[in-house]
């Protein structure tokens, strides 16, 4: 009989030795962490001993300057009031229960490719931004003037092609660096740099012809010619520090590749600035604490979940772990009916007044040859079989309204005598019987007259139950006129690569809007090539020279019928269909104290008014 080899003794060491192996592994974690730690708090330390040697000299110097009476180099006093631009959020410091501190924590819909500047292009890669980069000027959220951000005063000459900014000279980078003319300079000229994957942004800037530094706090820009939204044009640039992002410009394919270079002047910053990824799955922006703002930002970090699925974006606000919900709207009517939700949360129904518009964006040129939307005939024949006001009620349920094209209906660019097509099935047929597709063999799809069946894919975000669900509906609306539409769900890098080659038959995307929208990026045929935005491949020179005199003209009472003009236009020739625009349907958590929607929107960006009372603070570190 074979006896075991294991004892008692042999058991006992085995146990000894894995409890030493554990302790090993603990302590080199905990080694490591500490290292961390260590490594933090250096930088940190470091900053700080930098920062307070630039206080000291600071110190000496207006201390200097109060007992001789004389004003500080910038033409400002120490007892300087707060500028316009800080007005609001400094007001809000002065409202019971003001609080410094706590988190706001939010999702994100779609993974993002890049936070890098310049070279991003989705919307909430946008939206971080501005937490981080800031402009030469800033919109008034009531009076939609501009007021000034980095630059302390501007002027204009005469013609209205040349602007001089004096910018402040209290602002540092997030790093300590002093912000100066040159990044100004510098900003541009990294945008300008055909090597440089910013075609959008290129076409935005290509109406300026120079940018010159005066001296270190003084900077003028020169226009080719008269623009109508010259101001917002020359003051709504961000800068980027020179001394952080040259080094990139210097290998412009590295930087067109990167995921995370971001560092700014603004109230926010990463951690590490160089070392986002996306596969990190949450943006976390910690508090600059060299911001040269008057306004301390109220929290201590603004976070970002990248959460795709709408279910889990609902549970994960349900658990109180993300602090607003963007509701769909079948949603939003539920959850007002839950008494438990609604005891924590406050709910915003708004029509944001700078709304995007979705659409359907039908490709007219696909690997070189003209697809079948290359027809505007066909491309009409779509809008009529897209029934808006029953995708409105039943995706919807009533909270949107028609988009007739990328203009507002309040603005003063739209027409009101242009109204949407309705869903009309015979109007489509007889479009479609014109451009040759008809059912020749009586199988009830239509062919053209090579016997080709009318197919084709739309791609749309796969993560999006309203799309997924709008997308099926059209599948049905559309196999009533004998077309087959052939779903493609992608995820959202798939979709801007698809949108970079163009790639794709159809697309439903949206555009943000502003508060005078300039549609040359987007439609103009300038915009086909060099992976420029207008990715349908639309031309139209008719449009093209509407366009050009509309963007070069400054007085807007003869402005505004181009824009009318190019409206119709649009609505003839159906480029897109255009969708819908939507209403917010949003719940905020509790603890969030002064949400307000303005002409703007609602008031989320920087300068920071949102704040949570010191007894409602849920997170510290």
């Amino acid at each position: 009989m074979e006896r075991n080899s294991t004892t008692s003794k042999d058991l006992i060491q085995y146990g000894i030795f894995s409890v030493i192996i554990l302790m090993l592994i603990l302590a080199m974690y905990m080694v490591d962490r500490q290292w961390q730690k260590m490594a933090e708090m250096q930088r940190v330390m470091q900053e700080q001993a930098g920062d307070i040697r630039s206080l000291r000299g600071l110190i000496r110097s207006l201390d200097q300057r109060v007992r001789s009476g004389v004003s500080l180099a910038d033409g400002t006093s120490a007892s300087e009031e707060i500028p316009e631009a800080f007005e609001r959020a400094h007001a809000s410091t002065r409202l019971p229960g003001y609080q410094e501190g706590d988190w706001l924590v939010q999702a994100l819909g779609n993974s993002l490719k890049t936070l890098s500047p310049i070279v991003s292009t989705d919307a909430y890669a946008s939206d971080i931004q501005e937490y981080v980069l800031e402009s030469l000027l800033t919109r008034d959220p009531e009076t939609l003037e501009y007021v000034g951000l980095l630059a302390r005063s501007w002027t204009t000459s005469k013609n209205g092609l040349t602007f001089t900014f004096s910018l402040r000279r209290d602002v540092k980078f997030s790093d300590g660096q002093p912000l100066t003319a040159e990044d100004v300079v510098f900003s541009y000229d990294m945008v300008m740099n055909p090597r440089i994957d910013a075609p959008g942004l290129r076409a935005y800037l290509q109406k300026i012809e120079s940018v010159k530094a005066i001296d270190e706090y003084t900077v003028v820009f020169k226009l080719k010619e008269p623009y109508f939204n010259s101001l917002s044009l020359v003051g709504s640039m961000k800068i980027l520090p020179k001394h952080f992002y040259q080094s990139y410009v210097a290998n412009p394919e590295s930087y067109n590749q990167s995921k995370g270079l971001l560092m700014g002047s603004g109230p926010y910053r990463l951690s590490d600035p160089k070392g986002w990824t996306p596969d990190a799955g949450v943006v976390e922006l910690e508090r600059n604490p060299r911001y040269w703002g008057p306004i301390t930002p109220s929290f201590d970090r603004i976070v970002w979940k990248v959460i795709q699925n709408d279910s889990a974006r609902l549970t994960t606000f349900r658990n109180s772990d993300i602090d607003l919900y963007g509701a769909r709207p079948r949603e939003y009517q539920d959850l007002l009916q839950d008494q438990e939700l609604m005891a924590r949360t406050r709910h915003l129904e708004y029509m944001n007044p700078v709304a995007s518009y979705s659409y359907l964006g039908w490709n007219q040129k696909r690997n070189e040859k003209q697809t079948l939307f290359a027809d505007k005939r066909v491309r009409q024949a779509m809008t009529y079989l897209t029934d808006r006001e029953s995708v409105i009620e039943e995706i919807n349920l009533g909270y949107a309204e028609i988009a007739v094209s990328p203009f507002n209906p309040r603005s003063k660019q739209h027409n009101p005598n242009i109204t949407p097509r309705p869903y009309d099935l015979d109007k489509a047929r007889k479009l479609l019987a014109k451009a040759g597709f008809m059912d020749r063999d009586g199988n009830g799809v239509l062919e053209n007259e090579a016997g080709q069946p009318f197919e084709f894919e739309l791609v749309f975000f796969q993560g999006s139950e309203d799309s997924k669900r709008m997308v099926l509906y059209l599948k049905d609306l559309y196999a009533r006129a004998g077309i087959k539409l052939k779903p493609k769900p992608s995820e959202w890098p798939v979709m801007l690569d698809l949108i970079k080659r163009r790639d794709f038959d159809a697309i439903t995307l949206a555009w943000t809007s502003t508060v005078e929208t300039d549609i040359y990026q987007m439609l103009h045929s300038d915009q086909i090539d060099d992976n420029g935005d207008n990715f349908v491949n639309y031309s139209n020179p008719e449009l093209d020279k509407i366009i050009e005199q509309a963007r070069s003209t400054v007085d807007e009472e003869k402005r505004m019928p181009l824009w009318r003009k190019a409206e119709a236009i649009l609505y003839e020739d159906q480029p897109y269909t255009f969708m819908m625009r939507r209403k917010s349907l949003l719940f905020a958590d509790r603890r969030l104290h002064n949400l307000e929607v303005t002409r703007l929107g609602l008031n989320i960006t920087p300068p920071m008014e949102w704040y949570v009372p010191a007894e409602m603070h849920k997170y510290t570190r």
